[in-house]
């Protein structure tokens, strides 16, 4: 099989069949009995399961019925949320799979790297990751990361006919290379096998959620002796007060948290991907609510990345180039005239020798509507059609007729490539083109130092103007003994290339949006100081003038104790410096999100503490390294998926302050209780109904609640911010006072009105906790979260069906309570509400 064409698709379809996808089997699924054992063992429901025993054994048959009702309930509950979260983060995970780029039938194509075959064609490129064990046919300048295998942190040199292993890193040039083995045959498969599966970890929200529940039942357990303690004191059964304890414990801690968090942060990383913004993490969900500085790179991200030449400039002058997009048509005129013969010579060299100094290419139209696409890079592309609408041969022609025999491939560090060509004549062409700083230097231009300097004034005018900004240069020898790297001396200059890449229509709206949610935004990248500062500008990131200071890399390698934090344009930086800058701004305390597409990104957005890479155009080792991937390419995405991580913090602490608010109402309840002349205001059984009816699907659908209008409008929590800072505990105790008076004086009217207290009671207390569940609403009438007023209606019903249904009324010790019985549980539930609201308002801002 020829490295140049590659397998068929059938082949390839037939060997993945016969020797496996290119993957290592996922762990079998964990059984239901297992995760049905996992929700038993938890403390709360043991404690549950011990008080089934002692109500048998003392004869109290309804609260046993009532109590082992709960546990099938929450233990129901638990598991199909530990399963729908499961789900949400396998259906994320296969979303996020690596891609690979293969060679099928003669034709390069991008696919999922498990569906590699042995024997397929791998293309590998700057920023890729190898899929699979493979033999180099072709190799041009390929250095691969190798610290996956070996642990050795310096890249590698590789050539035709070494082998790459699955899992390493293309950090430079380019290369074909035909698949050995995939899957667990693979090196890396290998590894993986022997690690196994390790399991997730919990998220750092859920590790301080967990610690906080640990605090919450010692406490819990601690009121509960008390009450168990003043109810012997008063006479009651040792028995009756002991179940009653246990229940009230139950009750009062929210034992669906873990859960209710765990569903909440992976199905808001859902609602993320269907928004085009991919987590690969889940722990980043809940670390894009705090989001304090956003580090944005220029091309393709504040810029639309469809790039075209606009402007050459030769010795003779500016020359115009129209035309739109990728379209090989247009005209090069000088104030508006057709070129002398001259000029459009040394236009079509200088545009020639971009061309074959080019690795990407030009497809056409699939149809009537599309317009032309770029294969590979967009700026080499607009090159290509730069050079179409010069007249140049086609790229396919042109290394016909000069076959590229050398290269230096580009690289941040070179900021240049270079290539070598043999020509019909027998002699060499070397062709250069980069950055204007990496070209226009004396050591590598046979030119006069007069047009050497009129050429960075033109380079610096043009960047000025928002340009990207390339140099040309060539030379024809009779023959080249030194390798592509060292082939940059005595080159004649051609001229310059400007590539407008304009700002997209919505970059400066999504800047603007970042500001006004406290996100300071910055730029960080590769290209001209003056091309930044025009973008910049254009954007609304910075003022015009001096305020609007570009720091470069160079400047920064000068100046290392300079202060990173004071600038928020850098220009000419390099990987390292990307580090430093992200480094220096989470030492100042922000949380930083930084974008990137390159390889070169690739150490940055692992620093940083969210990690955004472009699904479109990136690299596949700048996808694998983030945190957030953006399928659609769009900054304002990253918006986006702030907004939902603060709709997510801000609905579990919504659930906090609801489940809390109740249980310790429930609390008081029992232990102010009798010094009002009630007894014991509710039994176990009638506090498990309540528990049941709140913490089930209630609690769960407030987890859907929409995001707050003003959430995008008040500054990042802070991340050592604890769960219940910010007016959270505040709000819990007001409203578990509020819910507690509000219950105690619907049961001393009922007694005085000779109603059934207890039952009145009862309904009274599960009526005001509803209330708190409507009241703390983002939006009180939205049609956004349907499932909260449904869950809520049928907690009503339920708690009326243990009111009149016979059956519940003898298991539950409950009596029917009338209108008036009613009318003051709907009391209690509207103080409860208006409470809710009043405290929601006066804590705006805040969740």
């Amino acid at each position: 099989m020829p490295a140049r064409v590659g397998l068929t698709r059938a082949e390839a379809e037939r060997r993945l069949a016969r020797h496996g996808r290119n993957e290592v089997p996922p762990p079998p699924p964990t059984p239901l009995y297992q995760r049905v054992f996992a929700q038993l063992r938890d403390p709360l429901i043991m404690v549950l399961l011990g008080a089934v025993l002692l109500t048998i054994a003392i004869g109290d048959h309804p609260d046993a019925v009532v109590i082992g009702l709960v546990v099938v309930v929450n233990t129901t509950v638990g598991v199909v949320q530990e399963v729908r979260a499961d789900r949400a983060v396998a259906a994320l995970s296969a979303l996020s799979a690596p891609h690979a780029r293969v060679l099928r039938e003669g034709a390069p194509h991008e696919v999922p790297a498990a569906l590699v075959a042995l024997g397929d064609v791998l293309l590998l490129g700057e920023g890729d990751i190898v899929a699979a064990d493979a033999d180099l046919a072709e190799a041009s300048g390929l250095m691969l990361d190798e610290s996956m295998l070996t642990g050795e942190s310096e890249p590698v040199d590789k050539a035709a006919g070494d082998t790459v292993g699955a899992g390493t890193v293309v950090v430079r040039g380019r290369g074909l290379a035909t698949v050995t083995a995939t899957g667990e045959a693979s090196a890396l498969g290998r590894i993986a096998v022997l690690l196994g599966n390790a399991g997730h970890e919990p998220t750092p929200l859920q590790r301080r959620l967990a610690s906080l529940g640990r605090v919450l039942a010692a406490v819990t357990v601690a009121l509960c002796v008390l009450f168990f303690g003043w109810g012997l004191l008063r006479g009651l059964g040792a028995g009756t007060m002991a179940v009653t304890a246990i229940s009230l414990a139950v009750a009062a801690v929210p034992e669906s948290l873990p859960a209710v968090v765990t569903l909440a942060l992976a199905l808001g990383a859902r609602r993320m991907a269907a928004r085009h913004a991919l987590v690969r993490r889940l722990p980043a969900v809940e670390t894009l609510g705090s989001v304090s500085l956003l580090a944005a790179d220029k091309t393709g991200t504040l810029t639309e990345g469809r790039m075209v030449v606009q402007r050459v400039w030769t010795a003779a002058g500016i020359v115009d180039v129209s035309g739109r997009g990728y379209e090989p048509h247009g005209d090069l005129t000088r104030d508006g005239n057709p070129l002398a013969p001259d000029e459009a010579r040394a236009v079509r060299e200088l545009l020639t020798t971009a061309a074959l100094c080019n690795d990407a290419g030009l497809r056409p139209p699939r149809n009537a509507s599309a317009g032309w696409r770029a294969v590979g890079d967009p700026m080499e592309a607009a090159l290509l059609a730069a050079a179409a609408k010069a007249g140049c041969p086609d790229a396919v022609e042109l290394h016909g007729l000069c076959p590229r025999y050398a290269e230096a491939p580009f690289d941040s560090g070179r900021k240049r490539m270079t290539t070598l060509h043999h020509l019909p004549d027998g002699n060499v062409l070397i062709c250069v083109k980069g950055a204007p700083e990496a070209v226009l230097v004396p050591e590598a231009l046979a030119c006069p130092p007069e047009f050497l300097e009129r050429a960075r004034r033109q380079a610096a005018d043009l960047a000025a103007h928002g340009f990207r900004v390339l140099a040309v240069a060539g030379a024809e020898r009779f023959w080249q003994p030194l390798p592509a790297a060292n082939a940059v001396h005595g080159l004649s200059l051609l001229g310059l290339v400007a590539i407008n890449d304009p700002p997209k229509a919505a970059a400066a709206t999504t800047l603007a949006a970042c500001r006004a949610a406290g996100i300071t935004p910055i730029l960080i990248t590769g290209d001209h100081p003056a091309t930044a500062h025009a973008i910049a500008v254009r954007t609304g990131l910075v003022e015009d003038g001096p305020a609007g200071e570009v720091r470069t890399g160079p400047e920064l390698a000068a100046d290392p104790a300079a202060d990173l934090t004071s600038v928020r344009v850098f220009a000419r930086t390099d990987p390292q410096q990307k580090l430093d800058i992200v480094r220096a701004w989470r030492a100042r305390g922000a949380v930083t999100a930084m974008t990137g597409d390159g390889v070169n990104d690739g150490p940055a957005l692992r620093q940083a503490d969210i990690g955004v890479a472009m699904g479109a155009r990136g690299t596949e080792v700048a996808r694998q390294a983030a945190d957030l991937v953006l399928t659609d390419d769009e900054l304002g995405t990253v918006v986006t998926a702030v907004e939902e991580g603060r709709r997510v913090y801000d609905n579990i602490r919504r659930f906090l302050v609801y489940a809390l608010a109740g249980g310790t109402a429930e609390i008081l309840v029992m232990l102010t209780g009798p010094l009002l002349g009630l007894p014991l205001p509710l039994r176990a059984g009638q506090i498990l109904w309540i528990n049941l009816l709140t913490h089930g699907l209630t609690g769960v659908a407030m987890g859907a609640e929409p995001v707050a209008p003003e959430a995008m409008r008040r500054p990042p929590r802070p991340p050592t911010q604890h769960i219940l800072a910010a007016g959270v505990w505040q709000r819990l105790l007001l409203l578990a006072v509020t819910v507690t008076a509000a219950t105690l004086l619907v049961g001393a009217a009922a007694t005085a009105m000779d109603l059934p207290w207890q039952s009145v009671l009862f309904l009274a207390l599960l009526a005001a906790q509803l209330g708190i569940a409507l009241g703390l609403r983002t939006r009180l009438l939205t049609r956004s979260n349907l499932f909260l007023p449904a869950s809520v209606a049928g907690s009503v019903v339920l708690a009326l069906a243990a009111l009149y249904v016979p059956f519940l009324q003898d298991l539950l010790d409950t009596e029917p309570v009338g209108w008036w019985g009613s009318l003051l549980a709907l009391a209690a539930g509207l103080v409860a509400f208006l409470a809710a609201r009043l405290l929601r308002g006066t804590f705006r801002g805040k969740a």
